[in-house]
């Protein structure tokens, strides 16, 4: 016999909250937790493209909102803009971005410690971000435009071959930025098919903290063993750069872990970008226009797309250190904040009409990249790919459309960073109506 669901709702939440208290007997670890609780999922759940009414009617009413209590703790979403940027520019005396406090590390490889620069907090962060802030000034980064470009032309020839109808996902929005960041870092490129699987997996929190800590450990054990086989002989990419210069100061599992944090912040969400900001472009005809007919134009449809689309949808938690006020609300000492990106780029107070994508519309001071000392470090080499290879794919197939209705598109359903699953188009014919 089938339940019908409104009978299963209670049982479901009984198992949830033995769960959690279970959870909590064993110590705070959010390896453990097997799913999110439904208040939580309010900031990372859309509708297509666009933020749920609920999301939206909370920044109005409430855009600094207790979402629940955990572990004893406070949950909060902020959503105005002037709140978010505010928790993301905080005092790192009252503001900590430690995960680390919530998952056990007794008996875990060194693959599976916590890391990355979002993950820490000064002196740390502060140290380890010194190594790569220089790897990523515009002078250095120049030197990337003729690879990148080299790149996104062997996938456009590649789509010519498997063409007239080919997912643009597998064949060009992820495989661009995987190359990218292959060939920056220094790492072959042959598993792109396995870290397609894996990069998605990192943000999908279906199953809680579990499923994304597991694939964690996969690529942070590809980059640990990438980084000792180069130490004896280094490489042209940036581990091998580092490691010529500071392999006496940064050990294997270090230096694997700053090399991935740049792996997977340099495909994943580039990747997404890349996709829904083609389905973008191909169902606004006037973005395809003016990237072909004025190339300058460019700058100004990327910013849109970072903007209106917010992939990271949620920005690292912040842990307050002390009690804070926020927008006129007391965040008690120990709280949870999470700050929604996407609807503090729809603030209304930022502009009008924002919940549509205008590729005229002058650049929006938008929060895609965070904001204060946990800024995206690679901003601008996401911004490099994103203007090379939107302008030369709307070039090289001007006539770019859909396959299939928006209606009929795998969008993830619980996943930090939003996507698509597949996105099939046509490379050539009329643009056909899918909104």
């Amino acid at each position: 016999m089938v339940l019908p669901l409104d009978l299963l709702a209670p049982v479901k939440r009984r198992i949830g909250r033995f769960l959690l208290e279970r959870t909590m007997r064993d110590g705070i670890d959010l390896r453990k937790l097997r799913f999110l609780p439904d208040s939580f999922t309010l900031p990372i759940k859309r509708d297509g493209l666009d933020p749920l009414p609920a999301l939206m009617t909370a920044q109005t009413d409430e855009p600094v909102k207790k979402l629940a209590t955990m572990f004893g703790r406070g949950i909060w979403l902020v959503s105005g803009y002037d709140e978010a940027r505010e928790v993301l520019a905080g005092d790192p005396a009252v503001w900590s971005n430690d995960l680390g406090q919530f998952v056990s590390q007794d008996g875990r490889g060194e693959e599976e410690q916590i890391g990355g620069l979002g993950m820490i907090d000064p002196p740390l962060h502060t140290q380890l971000r010194k190594y790569l802030t220089p790897e990523f000034t515009m002078r250095r980064l120049a030197r990337l435009q003729p690879g990148i470009e080299a790149i996104v032309r062997s996938r456009l020839d590649a789509m010519e071959a498997a063409g007239p109808e080919v997912d643009l996902v597998e064949e060009f929005a992820f495989a661009v930025p995987f190359d990218v960041i292959c060939d920056l870092l220094g790492l072959p490129v042959e598993d792109r098919a396995r870290f397609l699987d894996l990069g998605v997996a990192r943000f999908d929190l279906s199953e809680g903290g579990a499923g994304a800590f597991g694939a964690q450990a996969h690529t942070r054990d590809f980059l640990i063993n990438a980084v000792r086989e180069q130490r004896q002989d280094p490489g042209d990419g940036l581990i091998g750069a580092l490691l010529r210069e500071y392999g006496d100061e940064l050990d294997d599992v270090t230096l694997g872990g700053i090399a991935d944090g740049v792996f997977l912040g340099g495909y994943e969400t580039s990747a997404s970008m890349l996709a829904l900001g083609t389905y973008l472009i191909a169902t606004t005809p006037d973005a395809g226009r003016m990237l072909r007919s004025d190339p300058d134009s460019v700058n100004k449809v990327v910013e849109e797309l970072l903007r209106h689309l917010a992939v990271v949808q949620l920005a690292f938690l912040r842990f307050a250190k002390q009690d804070v006020v926020v927008g006129g609300v007391t965040i008690r000492q120990g709280d949870a904040v999470g700050v929604s990106l996407l609807a503090a780029n729809r603030d209304p107070r930022l502009g009008a009409d924002l919940d549509t994508f205008d590729p005229t519309r002058e650049p929006v001071r938008h929060l895609s990249f965070g904001w204060g000392m946990h800024r995206c470090v690679g901003a601008e080499l996401a911004r490099m790919e994103l203007r090379t290879a939107l302008r030369m794919l709307a070039e090289r197939y001007p006539d770019l459309s859909m396959a299939v209705a928006i209606d009929d598109l795998d969008f993830r359903k619980l996943s930090a960073v939003y996507g698509v699953e597949t996105l099939p188009v046509m490379l050539y014919g009329e643009l056909e109506e899918t909104a």
